[in-house]
């Protein structure tokens, strides 16, 4: 799973629920390299199994879970950045369990509409993609393919392109150094681009070779 991948400080936290779960497709390697982010990197990652999503839905299928969240690495080195693996695994999963709710938490897919489009119209409940942080510290905490603009159009289209039951949403991490007044201007953007859900985690140092924590909030 992805919080043991990311090596996720607040693992114990979120395991001990049992109702819910966070799992990660494509892989465990990814083509970008953030620097709050454990997960391993490569310009060139294996290709993904094709017999991922229907493995996947039955696995989840079989957990007795009320909700799951479907995550991923990038996958630039994708002609559709692995969006159709999304498609496929959220709607294999709602064939086998029409009740349950699936979030895909999804990479920004280089802004590409008909990636979004693609995911937004899979049947799943939420779509969320994450802004990380505040506007002004994008360049120090993400990659450098990763952008507020671009991830601002990805939140907005999914609203678009999702049935209006959908709900999107996204997240920051506080203690990287932002201030007060620039996480309320970041809220007031994500709001304005119609999202319906925002959430706040505190940042927590993955190892010495990650970027160190501002404060602690």
């Amino acid at each position: 799973m992805v919080c043991e991948e990311a090596k996720c400080p607040n693992l114990g936290e979120c395991w001990s629920g049992g109702e819910t779960a966070t799992i990660m497709i494509l892989g465990d390697t990814c083509t970008r390299g953030c620097k709050f982010c454990n997960v391993k990197t490569s310009r060139t990652p294996a290709p993904p199994d094709p017999n991922e999503p229907a493995n996947v839905a039955e696995a989840i299928a079989s957990w007795g879970l009320d909700y799951i969240v479907i995550t991923s690495v990038d996958r630039d080195d994708l002609p559709d950045q692995g969006s159709g693996h999304f498609t496929e695994t959220v709607q294999k999963l709602k064939a086998l369990k029409p009740h349950m709710l699936i979030e895909a938490l999804t990479p920004d897919f280089r802004g590409d509409p008909g990636c979004v489009e693609k995911v937004a119209k899979s049947g799943l409940d939420v779509l969320a993609h994450n802004i990380e942080t505040v506007e002004e510290l994008q360049s120090v905490v993400r990659d450098r393919r990763a952008n507020f603009k671009q991830s601002m159009d990805v939140l907005k289209m999914a609203k678009d392109y999702a049935p209006a039951s959908t709900l999107t949403k996204t997240s920051i991490m506080l203690g990287c150094g932002e201030t007060p007044e620039q996480v309320v201007k970041t809220m007031e953007k994500v709001r304005s681009a119609g999202v319906d859900v925002m959430t706040f985690g505190q940042y927590m140092r993955p190892s010495k070779r990650h970027m160190p924590v501002s404060e602690y909030i």
